[in-house]
């Protein structure tokens, strides 16, 4: 039992403010929403340490939000006045964006958050490379600011003795003293929640003996596996000296336990947190004023003991959860949790936490949706090619040549700062060619969010410096007014480019078209929205020219066809509705819509071909954007393009075109 005769304070740093966004909502907050919480934290708590930039809170603010990062990180500053401090996450050589960066980029980035109020940065390899910690960390202590080392940690889905246990993550350590590298405080972070509680001790106690007595040893973890508890126990007896909380309702689930919960396990033990628990209560009555209009998704705020197979960090389960849910495709999320193991055994089990948590996610997606490594991910298949670093263990040789074949990469071996692309001068170019400022800023804004193979006039940095940023908040829908007794059933206007509209009936389904339907001898494919009691559901419709023995009959404006209800039924579980019992014919053939291939919402990223041009059955004619990775919209037949329905950049989803065929 954790005990201590010497009465011992141990320190807290409140991550609400970052990873508690983060972890909740994918950052996507506005900062207007929370800083009242933040100011009273300082002013009535007491707190003097938070976690307010980096990771996804870096990204999300622009991304989704339409803020300035480094305007937020001014206003927090001038909310917590000038002694607090405040800290950021940044990712090794990716800093605080998803790819590789050089080392001049990295410099400018310190020197940013260094200006921008940035008192302490914690740096993490997701590979646990210590010559990439080595190079990225000189950068942040040349810009004047605390220097805290991560120690990468998760619970490895399989059995392997030599890598994810105490004595690894010591050694990742001790290889960074061995070369000298300058730091203040070193961290255990684990992401995901799923490191068992007696190697969180014995790594405490093994850091501790390497470590000089100045400098500090922190624990970060999540609550995903409600372990957290019993890991911040195990680590503070093994000699953690400061440790990260939250405050509900930004706490517990995927993120970092309510700093209620520890201060109780504490009692008596001799230990005692660096904080006013009396205020508490408040600060929370705060914070969930200021996020009443937030949607919190049950997946991010519940405990889920599977994650100890599929080590997923908090802050990427609420991202990929809302992403999913907005592509349409939350029904696989099962199906892409159970083929986590098998992406970790094959990339060389780096650490689920951002870059590479989301690496492992979407090549499991890939590999659900696609056939396993049918499809590689860029980011996971440059992983395993050696352009982030050295993973822990070797990958597997089948998939390093499926990537390398696909991608058309040779395996690299060389630094990783150094094979990165100059995203500073593309980023200076591009706001010179439309006449907008080159701060330092500005080019670090558009810098960080330039992907290859991206146009740039999507480019989340270029947006929002030119007004056009893309706004996308977890808010809650209004609520549905309740039917008036005897009324009719409320039916769902059709959605965009007069999809069908089925609705359910005491008697057969119904799917009323909309006031004109062209006529057709081939397959047509479309989207309907199917409406029964208080459940609504998308699906996508293939209707049938009529075969030699039906009649053909042209439905006039607003007719209705009838589907057997048993016909309907046994299509849903599939997504596909059944066809009707009367079709539309002409010798002419009918305009075919292409679709992205999700139901949901999809962001339109290229656009490959143009009105007049002929295409060919499977030629690539778009791409879309869904879970942060680019997918090919194919065409489902040969013919002309006969219209643009989707702009490049706009948002499309269950019967919005992005572009039409003619036969």
């Amino acid at each position: 039992m954790i005990f201590t005769d010497t009465h011992r304070k141990i320190r807290v740093q409140i991550v609400a403010f970052r990873d508690g966004l983060q972890s909740s909502f994918g950052g996507k907050v506005r900062l207007k929403d929370v800083l009242p919480a933040m100011e009273f934290a300082v002013r009535e708590a007491g707190i003097r340490h938070f976690e307010s930039g980096g990771g996804a809170r870096f990204q999300a603010p622009y991304f989704y939000v339409g803020e300035d990062p480094f305007q937020c990180q001014d206003e927090m500053r001038r909310a917590v006045g000038p002694d607090v401090d405040l800290q950021v996450l940044t990712r090794s050589v990716s800093g605080v964006t998803l790819n590789t960066q050089r080392l001049d980029t990295l410099a400018l980035q310190a020197r940013l958050m260094k200006r921008h109020g940035t008192t302490w940065d914690r740096n993490f390899d997701y590979m646990n490379d210590a010559d990439n910690l080595a190079r990225t960390g000189q950068p942040i202590v040349d810009a004047g600011m605390h220097h805290q080392v991560a120690v990468a940690m998760m619970g490895l889905p399989f059995d392997d003795p030599t890598v994810h246990t105490a004595d690894f993550y010591v050694s990742v350590v001790r290889r960074l003293l061995e070369r000298g590298v300058h730091f203040d405080s070193v961290c255990m972070k684990d992401a995901s929640g799923t490191t068992d509680p007696r190697t969180c001790y014995e790594t405490a106690v093994g850091l501790r003996k390497i470590l000089p007595p100045e400098v500090l040893l922190w624990q970060h973890t999540h609550d995903t596996a409600s372990l957290a508890v019993a890991q911040y126990l195990a680590g503070i007896e093994g000699g953690v000296d400061g440790v990260d909380l939250s405050v509900r309702p930004l706490a517990s689930g995927t993120v970092q336990p309510d700093v209620r919960s520890l201060w109780h396990a504490l009692k008596g033990t001799g230990y005692r947190l660096d904080i006013d628990i009396d205020k508490i209560d408040e600060l929370e009555k705060i914070l969930q004023e200021g996020l009443q209009d937030y949607d919190f998704d049950p997946t991010t705020t519940t405990a889920d003991a599977r994650v100890v197979g599929f080590p997923m960090p908090g802050g990427a389960i609420g991202p990929n959860v809302h992403m999913m849910k907005e592509a349409g495709i939350l029904d696989r999320y099962g199906d892409v949790l159970a083929e986590f193991p098998v992406v970790v055994r094959a990339g060389g089990a780096w650490t689920s936490v951002t870059p590479g948590s989301q690496q492992y996610w979407l090549q499991a997606f890939n590999n659900v949706l696609h056939g396993r490594w049918r499809k590689i991910d860029p980011g996971f298949g440059r992983a395993v090619l050696g352009y982030f670093g050295r993973p822990p263990l070797e990958p597997d040789p089948e998939v390093v040549a499926l990537a390398a074949e696909q991608l058309k990469l040779e395996p690299f071996v060389g630094d990783p700062l150094e094979a990165a692309p100059d995203s500073l001068a593309e980023a200076r170019r591009a706001l010179a060619e439309r006449n907008l400022p080159t701060t330092d800023e500005n080019v670090f804004l558009v810098a960080a969010a330039i992907v290859p193979g991206k146009n740039i006039e999507l480019n989340e940095g270029i947006r929002l410096l030119t007004g056009k940023a893309k706004i996308s908040l977890p808010l809650k829908k209004p609520e549905t007014p309740a039917a008036t007794a005897g009324a009719s059933p409320a039916v769902a206007a059709p959605p965009p480019a007069a999809a069908p509209v089925i609705t359910t009936t005491p008697s057969p389904l119904l799917v009323s078209f909309p006031a004109a339907v062209p006529a057709f001898s081939a397959p047509m494919t479309t989207s309907c929205t199917v409406v029964e009691g208080g459940t609504t559901r998308h699906f996508r419709v293939t209707i049938e020219p009529p075969g030699p023995d039906e009649e053909s009959v042209e439905p006039a404006p607003g007719h209705t066809w009838g589907i057997h209800r048993r016909r309907a039924a046994a299509a849903a579980g599939t997504g596909t509705a059944a066809a009707p019992h009367r079709t539309a014919a002409s010798a002419v053939a009918t305009p075919t819509p292409v679709f992205s291939p999700f139901e949901g919402k999809t962001e339109v990223v290229e656009i490959n071909v143009r009105v007049g041009e002929v295409v060919t059955a499977g030629q690539v004619v778009a791409a879309v954007e869904a879970m942060k990775a680019k997918h090919e919209v194919r065409a489902p037949h040969g013919g002309t393009v006969i219209s643009i329905d989707a702009e490049l950049g706009s948002t499309v989803m269950a019967g919005r075109p992005i572009l039409t065929i003619g036969g």
